[in-house]
């Protein structure tokens, strides 16, 4: 496969998310790669253009192994306190935010309909975006470069998260408390969703031991979870 073109004006947007980010980069279109979203894959519809599904595969990977590594080394616990706390960290959320500090939606190459349905600020795509960035880093810059980049986004986080309680899965110790007292597990149902589909609010409940709790919002499916839960927590006098 021959080297995608990339623009004068592609060329120089790159060259200033390099400056910011304090990277060089020795092929650009590794960098460039990293923000081509699938839809506009599919509609340029050339073999020359590739998505950055599988630097996301890749970056995955080089961030588990990057925040386990410092987790190990750093934090003070068990495997079970280094589990949460990486789950965390490499949480969409969590990512996300890495992404919108780089703004990395700047930069972003998506369809016509994913760009007019809001897609440059949705979460998963600039969760995806930012592991495709660390694998773009780790392919061009070496391991030892990319860890040191990842560690600089990302420790700010694993502070959050031991020092603040930052995002607890509130799901997730429901669901423990469930199966140890009643040998279940909590059911979540949506009863209800409004708003544009680029922006929809999603209404769930939870229902364990014959009693339902909620109902509760959120901007996604796994928001109103998290906050149903959360409320059934509270009303369990557990938080």
């Amino acid at each position: 496969m021959k080297a995608p073109f990339i623009s004068e004006d592609r060329k120089r947007e790159l060259l200033f998310f390099q400056s910011r980010i304090g990277l060089s980069f020795n092929d650009i279109s590794i960098l460039d790669n990293a923000f081509i979203h699938s839809s506009y894959a599919n509609e340029a519809r050339s073999k020359d253009v590739r998505d950055n599904e599988r630097l996301e595969f890749l970056g995955d990977s080089v961030l588990s192994i990057v925040t386990s590594d410092w987790l190990y080394k750093n934090l003070q616990g068990d495997e079970g306190d280094c589990t949460r706390v990486r789950s965390l960290v490499v949480s969409e959320d969590a990512l996300f935010e890495v992404a919108m500090s780089l703004e990395l939606d700047r930069y972003l190459k998506m369809g016509r309909g994913e760009e007019l349905s809001g897609g440059r600020r949705k979460k998963a795509i600039l969760a995806d975006c930012t592991e495709a960035l660390f694998a773009a880093v780790y392919l061009d810059q070496g391991f030892d470069r990319a860890k040191e980049f990842i560690l600089s986004k990302i420790v700010p986080f694993i502070d959050k998260v031991v020092n603040e309680n930052y995002k607890r899965d509130y799901k997730t110790e429901l669901q423990e408390y469930v199966q140890k007292r009643y040998k279940k597990v909590p059911t979540y149902e949506m009863t209800g969703s409004e708003g544009p589909e680029h922006d929809q609010t999603f209404t769930y409940t939870v229902t364990f031991h014959s009693k339902t709790y909620g109902p509760a919002k959120g901007h996604n499916k796994k928001d109103a979870e998290q906050n149903v839960a959360k409320l059934a927590l509270q009303e369990l006098n557990l938080l």
